[in-house]
């Protein structure tokens, strides 16, 4: 259980006393690491959850006085750095940060997993990110209602690229053609760099990606933006509308890329509670605030119990499309 630091130890040292006036109260727990802190990104160095793994590394490291070092464990769509920190001390010194991909999605389109999601302790989510369905100008719709009149009309005409089999565009643009009944030939990429040059070359009229890369391209006007797919607009393109708004058998659709942190479930309740809190003061801070809204997210702090909630129900979600679609892979 987290508790008030005391005023003797507030005013034990300039460190303390620094730390008491940037963080909030609440946010000070008694526990502490007592060594270096491992925190494993389970993707290459540069994208979303690498970002966010640094903003936590070098938030942590100024408030708990320990070292923070990132660790990229990529592969397996994100499973083999999960994995490493379920097989870790559950001594708080070793966090996942933890995305659709190994939390979510596959759980449901491996054949094998080394790892269960109960085995994992959800401790707060930190960003999510839209994904945004976009159309090469050439192939004539400019919003996702005429992009399913065009589709009812000529069937198979279509295809669309995503960054691969089983990530989270695919997933969304798999949904979209569930609810609304139609159909279009997926071609998938090894990543969102080469389906993006798909894209804008016009290989495919449609693309499924995250926010970026593709939005600055529709905003330069080489891709059409239909519509973005959670259900608020983004900040960042506020004329693009939702797929929600866009056709009411999509009303329920809510898709995105988020970014939270775990820790193995064998960490006590005193660890989590502290991390969380140090979670929450991260968010807090308008450095971090100015960079996550140029990232295009939103911040999206929980309690442990609500992003747990979250990923579960995530979780069912993605069973669902996964299932209908027959998607079954082995982990590589």
């Amino acid at each position: 259980m987290t508790t008030r630091i005391s005023r003797r130890r507030a005013l034990a040292g300039t460190a303390a006393l620094v730390a008491a006036v940037i963080l909030p109260r609440t946010s000070l727990a008694d526990w502490r690491p007592t060594g270096t802190i491992r925190i494993i990104v389970p993707a290459a160095a540069g994208g979303s959850t690498d970002v966010m793994g640094r903003y936590l590394a070098a938030h942590l490291q100024t408030a708990w006085g320990q070292s923070a070092v990132v660790e990229n464990r990529s592969g397996g769509g994100g499973t083999i750095g999960a994995g490493e920190v379920v097989r870790s001390a559950g001594d708080g010194q070793t966090i996942l940060i933890g995305n659709p991909g190994p939390n979510a999605i596959a759980y449901s389109i491996f054949k094998q997993m080394t790892y269960q999601a109960e085995q994992l302790q959800a401790v707060s989510n930190m960003i999510r990110i839209p994904n945004i369905v976009s159309a090469h100008p050439k192939a004539g719709v400019k919003s996702i209602g005429e992009l399913i009149a065009f589709l009812k009309a000529n069937p198979d005409k279509f295809s669309y690229a995503s960054s691969g089999v089983g990530q989270s565009p695919h997933l969304t643009g798999a949904w979209f053609l569930q609810l609304t009944g139609l159909k279009m030939t997926h071609v998938p990429f090894r990543g969102a760099g080469p389906a993006l040059q798909a894209g804008l070359a016009g290989d495919v009229q449609i693309l499924f990606d995250n926010l970026y890369p593709s939005l600055p391209q529709v905003l330069d006007g080489k891709l059409t933006g239909l519509a973005v797919t959670t259900t608020e607009r983004s900040a960042l393109a506020p004329d693009l509308p939702t797929m929600r708004e866009s056709a009411p058998e999509l009303a329920r659709f809510d898709v995105s890329s988020w970014f939270g942190v775990f820790l193995p479930k064998t960490c006590p309740p005193d660890i989590v509670d502290a991390l969380n809190q140090q979670v929450k003061a991260m968010l807090e801070r308008e450095d971090i605030r100015r960079n996550i809204a140029a990232m295009g997210a939103r911040a999206d702090y929980g309690t442990p119990q609500q992003f747990s909630d979250f990923v579960a129900a995530e979780t069912v979600k993605f069973a669902g499309i996964i299932d209908k679609e027959g998607l079954h892979l082995d982990v590589q």
